[in-house]
């Protein structure tokens, strides 16, 4: 393998900005910004230019990941006039499974070194960090919640969502926190004694607000994160104390409401939450046979709320991504979808096995735990999620592509060229930004 040219940075800026805008929500933000439809407007420019520049890139495609989306896409397209409702797929639902999609090619044929995957996991990491922020601020401050849950008799229980000009719902939000939070920890928590005290002060605030969200899904996830970091310490008996006063101190700050809620997960509670819990499980049983009504090919891309609609009787997304991919997709599209997320995994197991063997720096043997966890967070997490239309898994499956060809791409030394400098090196030491990821 031989490292390829890299696209133009004017390009790679562009993209960034894109993450900035798409996160962010600027058209929200920024009167008369929104006229513009700038999320449409950089996608289409980033794709002019990446096709000026389709020289850059021969052979990308062959990374079984990418292969395997294609594979997918080459489905859906022919497909298309088999499922119950194609025309609602081209009207209605395409466009937001192309945007999705965006964030896998961008990401791939974008972020092509170790300086550029540096600042695309900044910007990254940084935009769902404000995302949480600023309705936690919010809420402290003007007493802000932007959510509720029915409990009955005419009351509500209040939850935390996302900020007015970031319209996500307590359990958008709740993902968007424990997403951030293997990152933070891996990355920081192993970076000197500076990166240490900003997880520190980080932390409490991040978790307060997924208390404030009330979402039981995303609370599923964080013991997922939890699991791996246990697994991969070696101070157990330490993390034990931490996670039981944690607990304690998170147990201290909780209503009546919040406490209820969380207890219903183990069937504590005889209150309405434990009756939306038992209907969350039952509507995704429903979501399932409603998959099998056709089974073949699906009802159609983004046709769940449709389907549900006709045969159900109620407009509705999915809560489950695995009973979403049955629905819209069939079975030969689930079974294309998650053998896409299966070469995603296996790419991350290569990319440990690559890091550990070689000695590589340490922040990329800690990279890759925080994408381990992150995947099988998402695996969990979309049990509870829709995700075939939504970025999560693509932009995601993105990273791992790009983690994975710079790991290889360090391995290789041209005959009688100077081997790529280590990170850590003395003639790095100043910057740690090297085109390539090295080895100690």
């Amino acid at each position: 393998m031989s490292a390829r040219v890299q696209a133009s940075s004017f390009t790679f800026g562009l993209f960034i900005y894109y993450l900035i805008d798409f996160f962010l929500h600027l058209s929200q933000r920024i009167p008369g910004y929104g006229l513009l439809r700038p999320t449409l407007l950089l996608a289409l420019i980033i794709a002019v230019s990446l096709f000026m520049q389709r020289e850059k890139f021969k052979g990308w495609s062959k990374d079984p990941i990418v292969s395997s989306l294609l594979a997918l896409l080459i489905y859906l397209a022919v497909s298309l006039p088999l499922v119950e409702w194609p025309g609602s797929v081209v009207k209605n639902n395409l466009s937001d499974f192309i945007k999705a999609i965006t964030f896998f090619f961008f990401t791939v044929l974008l972020v092509d070194s170790n300086h550029r995957l540096k600042i695309f996991l900044l910007v990254f990491i940084g935009c769902q960090l404000i995302r949480v922020f600023e309705p936690l601020f919010l809420n402290l401050t003007e007493g802000y919640w932007g959510s509720g849950t029915y409990l009955g008799s005419g009351e509500f229980s209040q939850r935390l969502a996302g900020a007015p000009s970031d319209v996500i719902n307590p359990n958008e939000l709740g993902f968007v926190i424990v997403t951030a939070i293997p990152f933070l920890h891996y990355l920081l928590w192993t970076s000197g004694f500076k990166a240490r005290l900003l997880y520190l002060l980080l932390m409490p605030p991040l978790l307060y607000a997924l208390i404030l969200t009330q979402s039981r899904g995303a609370f599923l996830a964080l013991l997922v994160v939890a699991f791996f970091v246990f697994k991969e310490s070696s101070h157990k008996f330490s993390l034990i104390v931490v996670a039981i006063l944690v607990a304690m101190a998170g147990w201290q700050v909780m209503t009546d409401q919040q406490k209820d809620r969380y207890l219903s997960l183990v069937g504590e509670s005889e209150t309405s939450n434990a009756v939306s819990a038992d209907g969350r499980i039952q509507g995704m049983l429903t979501e399932f046979k409603l998959g099998f009504q056709r089974p073949l090919v699906g009802h159609g891309l983004g046709t769940t709320p449709e389907a549900k609609t006709h045969i159900l009787g109620k407009r509705q997304a999915s809560h489950n991504l695995y009973a979403e991919l049955l629905i819209e997709l069939g079975l030969i599209g689930a079974f294309l979808f998650l053998r896409f997320l299966f070469k995603v995994y296996k790419g991350l197991s290569e990319n440990n096995k690559l890091t550990i063997e070689h000695e590589f720096d340490p922040f990329y043997v800690n990279l890759n735990k925080a994408m381990t966890a992150v995947f099988w967070m998402y695996v969990v997490y979309s049990s509870n999620y829709w995700g075939l239309s939504q970025y999560y898994w693509y932009l995601f499956a993105g990273a791992v592509v790009v983690f994975h060809r710079l790991t290889q791409l360090s391995l290789v030394v041209p005959g009688g060229a100077e081997a790529p400098a280590m990170p850590g090196s003395t003639k790095n030491r100043f910057s740690n930004l090297v085109d390539l990821p090295g080895r100690r």
